[in-house]
């Protein structure tokens, strides 16, 4: 009934199952790090586009509102420079249709002088590609471009735009555009260029008597927004990389936390329903044993010798299926009570003492040279526990004798203990060794499988660590990693 262990084969069916059900779930890192990627990159991409613009469009104002301001400066200036009156602008100058009659202290001279000065003036504007000069019926009343003078220039939004708000307009463009019949130039742009709508107004500031349209092409500013352009970027690229770098991080941290909160909560689970079996198989099984038991020792008083053999070896059987259920219910039991300190040396000592007898039937021979070191964390029995499975694997792996080799290696910086417990024995092949620590996995004839499935649970019940390393006929070495005992825990040295 009993043969082959059933708990096995039901425990990792049902692991099966519940894997295969499982097997499309929902993988956290993965889609964590596509949408956190493309949520980023749009973001970037969002942020880069308005900063390039916002740096561009405040560039082109900046450089309008200086050229506003220059060529209102040559203006005035002319004007006093010919000694016009303050009633005056440059403004009222600049369309020559205009007669004279409604100024009377300018004389043609000072309006031909003023005039001519301030045209050749803003003529020689740097980055300058045209200049035109619009009365107030938008016609070209002068140009850099002779060309377009006397034109009417209709549908053009800017310029209307320059009339009706009494403001500056500025604009930018990459290419020239085919409808744009003010856009003559004597020469073609070569990347970007800015157009200026600049309002010239009367006396009082009422009026828009004049709009002075300035081309240029200001290289050292196109310049500089290029520079800008790598920079912000490149500050933008920088930035996003670093917050999904760090997102990833974060997520691959949390989710190999989750995973082994779930490996965690599987083990817990397996453990759980071990124990609910172990209890029930106990109660079901300990009164038949005992009643086999006892018949089979009765038998075997008033048995002839043939007969003995055969209840003897019940007898055996019986030991052998009652071990077993006290395994189970040993290595089911929940893990409590809290961290001591321990002296892991007088454990390791004591332990080595119980199989020394053992040691030398199986002819083993024992290396161990102990050193000071810390005590550790963990229970007295627990401790206890693990070195006495890890000691019986070890003898159990030689019977043909061999050696045991023991050592402890404080780590006074990373607050450890290191024990490495080595046998010359048989050894593991790759698919042992990778099964080692799963539950119920054993290469041993008779084993149950749960000896190092309990050194782990206790070892990491308390903070450490447990590797294992093996070749076959080369032997096993099996590495435990304590956490140093505080002070508060009673931590001291050891000899």
């Amino acid at each position: 009934m009993f043969k082959g262990v059933p708990f096995k084969g039901l425990l990792l069916s049902g692991q099966e199952n519940g894997g295969r059900k499982g097997r499309r779930r929902f993988n956290l890192q993965r889609w964590f790090s596509l949408v956190s990627l493309l949520v980023i990159s749009l973001v970037a991409l969002g942020l880069g586009t308005i900063s390039t613009r916002y740096v561009v469009n405040e560039s082109i104002t900046r450089d309008a509102l200086l050229t506003a301001q220059f060529v209102t400066a040559i203006g005035t200036a002319e004007l006093r420079h010919v000694e016009i009156p303050a009633v005056h602008t440059m403004g009222d100058l600049l369309d020559i249709r205009k007669p004279l009659s409604g100024m009377p202290q300018v004389t043609e001279y000072q309006r031909e002088r003023a005039r001519g000065e301030f045209l050749d003036h803003i003529a020689h504007l740097p980055d300058a590609l045209l200049i035109n000069v619009y009365g107030e019926d938008r016609r070209v009343i002068w140009s850099t471009n002779a060309d377009l003078i006397g034109k009417v220039m209709k549908n053009n939004d800017e310029l209307e735009e320059a009339f009706s708000s009494r403001e500056l307009v500025a604009s930018s463009y990459h290419k020239v555009k085919p409808g744009k019949v003010e856009q003559r130039f004597n020469h073609p742009p070569e990347y970007l260029f800015i157009e200026n709508y600049i309002p010239l107004f009367d006396a009082d500031r009422d009026d828009v008597l004049a709009v002075v349209e300035v081309y240029k092409e200001p290289k050292d500013l196109i310049a500089r927004i290029e520079r800008g352009y790598q920079l912000i970027w490149l500050a933008t690229a920088l930035g996003g990389g670093l917050i999904y770098l760090g997102l990833y991080w974060i997520i691959r941290r949390a989710s190999a936390l989750l995973a082994e909160q779930q490996r965690q909560l599987v083990t817990n689970e397996t453990f759980v329903l071990l124990g609910e079996m172990s209890s029930a198989i106990a109660h079901s099984l300990r009164n038949p044993l005992a009643t086999i038991r006892s018949s089979a020792e009765l038998a075997e008083e008033v048995a002839g010798e043939p007969a003995r053999k055969n209840l003897r070896d019940i007898i055996g059987q019986v030991d052998r299926m009652s071990k077993w259920v006290r395994e189970l219910l040993v290595s089911s039991r929940p893990l409590s009570g809290d961290a001591e300190a321990v002296d892991l040396l007088a454990a390791l000592q004591e332990a080595v003492a119980g199989y020394e007898q053992q040691m030398r039937a199986n002819n083993v021979s024992l290396e161990f040279d102990p050193v000071s070191a810390p005590n550790v964390v963990c229970q007295p029995v627990l401790l206890s526990q693990v070195l006495n499975s890890l000691l019986a694997n070890a003898v159990e792996a030689m019977p043909g004798g061999g050696r045991l080799a023991l050592a402890v290696q404080p780590d006074e910086k990373a607050a450890r203990v290191r024990l490495t417990i080595t046998d010359s024995g048989r050894g593991m092949s790759p698919q042992q060794e990778a099964n080692a620590f799963k539950p119920f996995f054993t290469t041993k004839q008779g084993g149950l499988g749960v000896g190092l499935v309990m050194v782990k649970r206790i070892m990491e019940r308390f903070g450490g660590e447990v590797g294992l390393s093996s070749r076959e006929q080369e032997g096993t070495s099996v590495n435990l990693v304590f956490k140093v005992a505080s002070v508060a825990e009673g931590g001291s040295y050891g000899a």
